[in-house]
């Protein structure tokens, strides 16, 4: 059945078979390398890339409830693993860079704005963050400002501007994320890694997706109303717990007890052909399809699924 699954993933887009290549079956890093560089020049990749307009943006805004905005086109890009040091992406790095602003989509006290300088709220500023580290850009006022608004119980919340003194899994991933990305490009600071690592806390000692006050299972999120015991991709701003998982693997977290439940309950949604499905997909515009769609088996869902078991196994 692995060898079935595995050659099911190897049948697809550049974007998935490099990450198979490289996580999944070992390959000589070549070969793995070679297969990142058609991202650019084939499949969703390179139908992404030429879908941006000579003013450096995607669907005309540097950020949009459609989805579908400059923000989200480039985290998808990372999410492929399009190389930044590629032509192409330098070139689509480059017109985002020096182009685009966030005049009109986001506070009018931010419209002067280059992209990568961001806007407000914290949920967007790290996933532009996250962006701007991989491909290569300068993010340290944005990470600064992300350090300023953690909260005591060691998370992050874009509401925290109204008030709210709890953080959110939502933002709080979004951080995460992007603060491990820029340790990555850049390296951590004491301050940065300290941080980070209170951020990990908050989702170890809630197992994931569980209250800490009661231990009850959180059912639904309360601001978008999804579950986050399906799996969705791309994410977007949502958390899951695939994606919770997923970060932790990723940040080199050895094995804890309090990732057991969220383990098994991924284990425990591979179907009887060993693979797992999209189980929703949320609201907006996908510029380019990269799923077969929602309940249908998912090459995404699937790869995301055998990585973290893969690490968790190797831990």
């Amino acid at each position: 059945m692995q060898r079935s699954v595995i050659e099911w993933l190897l049948d697809s887009d550049p974007s998935i078979r490099w990450q198979v290549m490289r996580d999944l079956t070992g390959s000589p890093k070549t070969e793995v390398a070679a297969e990142r560089a058609r991202v650019a020049t084939e499949g969703a990749g390179a139908k992404l890339l030429g879908l941006q307009a000579a003013d450096g943006r995607w669907s005309g805004a540097a950020w949009n409830r459609g989805w579908n905005s400059t923000m989200h086109t480039l985290m998808v890009l990372r999410d492929m693993g399009l190389d930044p040091s590629s032509d192409q992406a330098r070139r689509a790095i480059t017109l985002v860079r020096e182009q685009v602003t966030w005049k009109g989509c986001g506070p009018k006290e931010c419209d002067g704005n280059s992209f990568f300088e961001g806007e407000i709220e914290p949920c967007i500023n790290a996933q532009v963050a996250a962006v701007g580290a991989y491909f290569g850009q300068d993010v340290r006022r944005l990470v600064a400002r992300l350090l300023g608004s953690q909260l005591p119980d060691g998370g992050w919340n874009c509401d925290a501007a109204n008030g709210s003194a709890r953080s959110s899994f939502n933002t709080t991933i979004c951080v995460l994320e992007a603060l491990l990305a820029y340790e990555r490009a850049a390296g951590g600071s004491p301050e940065i890694i300290e941080a980070r690592l209170r951020g990990q806390e908050y989702l170890l000692e809630r197992r994931l997706f569980r209250r800490r006050s009661t231990g009850e299972v959180i059912e639904r999120d309360r601001k978008g109303g999804s579950a986050w015991t399906r799996f969705a991709f791309p994410t977007w701003w949502h958390y899951d717990v695939l994606r919770g998982l997923e970060y932790l693997c990723s940040a080199g977290v050895a094995y804890d007890e309090r990732m057991a439940e969220a383990i098994d309950l991924l284990a425990s949604k591979r179907d009887a052909d060993g693979v797992w499905p999209l189980d929703t997909r949320y609201p907006g515009v996908m510029l380019v399809e990269i799923d077969e769609g929602e309940g249908r088996p998912s090459r995404w869902n699937t790869l995301r699924a055998l990585r973290v078991l893969n690490r968790v196994r190797r831990a």
